[in-house]
């Protein structure tokens, strides 16, 4: 595991990625900016019913605090997959007691994770007040699917977000120059 970082937090993109500004070993540019996923979580998609209120939440928690930083991962996207303590509060275990993101069980570590979103569930609190009703919350892992699948054209290549265009392989796997 790496080092633990105290970071100031500058910016929330949703409920489980955060903008950080740390100290930086080059003395002509002593801070640097680090984007930091929050590990074991898995937070609504800004587009999905709860998305907002799970950043907003976070934003609360952590914006324009000091936080410690203890990195496990780097993800495919190079943000620094970590575990986030913001005004002395676990903000990864926060945001599942809160209801606004599900244990991530995929990459899952700490039982803590999965023992506060089932509570969450039970208390029917964020996105599990929905739960039993006509639109019972959807894992944002699905949600991500059902639009790689809804955006896929006769060819069956899909257009990511940034327009690169690739084929869904069985195995999950991408096969890019559609």
């Amino acid at each position: 595991m790496l080092a633990a970082l105290l970071c100031l937090i500058v910016g929330i993109s949703d409920g489980d990625t955060l903008t950080t500004r740390c100290p930086a070993a080059d003395p002509a540019h002593p801070y640097q900016q680090v984007r930091v996923r929050l590990a074991e979580i898995d937070a609504p998609e800004s587009r999905q019913a709860f998305g907002q209120r799970s950043k907003r939440h976070l934003s609360d928690l952590c914006f324009k605090a000091d936080a410690t930083i203890r990195p496990t991962a780097t993800d495919r996207y190079g943000r620094t997959v970590a575990r986030v303590e913001c005004r002395g509060k676990d903000a990864n275990l926060e945001q599942v007691k809160a209801g606004l993101a599900w244990a991530y069980t995929r990459y899952q570590i700490d039982a803590a994770f999965p023992e506060a979103e089932q509570a969450a569930r039970v208390a029917r609190v964020g996105l599990w007040s929905t739960q039993g009703t006509a639109a019972p919350p959807m894992a944002p892992w699905e949600f991500r699917q059902s639009n790689r699948l809804k955006s896929a054209d006769a060819t069956d290549c899909v257009t990511g977000p940034k327009g690169g265009r690739y084929q869904l392989l069985p195995d999950g796997s991408k096969r890019y120059g559609c």
